[in-house]
């Protein structure tokens, strides 16, 4: 029997929400480490990176390291049904609420190639060990991936991870997966 998109989604969320907010959070400070210690995120001078909310890793501090370190930092921002651009941000402070309540890059930023990115954070509800992703089900990283370069990369709680994920034919796989 094989399960559904929707019903993995509500199974992790499931997991997650079962966890201390401390211990999820604890998680999230090892896969950090592991991704800024990474030689692919150290070389890359220009990075997409979202910013978690709810359940999900809390990027704050990928999002600060990068713009300390000098990079170009873009983060998504939603433009309609399914689609999205990388806005770039100077600072934490210019975002703003955007679609869903994520705080996004304000509509006067400066949009970004997306082929200008050396590393892609992409954020996922599930993944499999191959890379596929299961995302929050919009399509907006599918749509917004197909045009991208550089290295895609996901962070995950244990719990995020299962042997066989549902794919269809415009899913876009990360390139690696920090796990822990």
């Amino acid at each position: 029997m094989t399960t559904s998109k929707s019903e993995l989604r509500r199974l992790v969320r499931d997991r997650e929400r079962s966890l201390p907010e401390d211990e999820l959070r604890a998680k999230d400070g090892e896969l950090v480490k592991k991704l800024l210690a990474l030689p692919e995120f150290k070389s890359a001078g220009c990075v997409l990176l979202y910013f978690g909310t709810g359940t999900e890793i809390d990027t704050r501090p990928v999002i600060r390291r990068s713009l300390e370190a000098g990079k170009t930092v873009a983060l998504p921002r939603i433009t309609g049904p399914g689609t999205m651009v990388a806005g770039r941000i100077l600072s934490q402070s210019q975002l703003v609420p955007g679609a869903y309540g994520i705080p996004e890059p304000p509509e006067d930023a400066e949009i970004l190639d997306p082929r200008a990115f050396g590393l892609i954070l992409v954020p996922g509800v599930a993944f499999s060990p191959e890379g596929r992703r299961l995302g929050r089900g919009g399509g907006y990283y599918d749509r917004y991936l197909a045009d991208t370069r550089g290295l895609k990369v996901a962070l995950a709680r244990d719990l995020q991870l299962t042997p066989h994920l549902p794919a269809g034919p415009h899913d876009i796989d990360v390139d690696l997966i920090i796990t822990g």
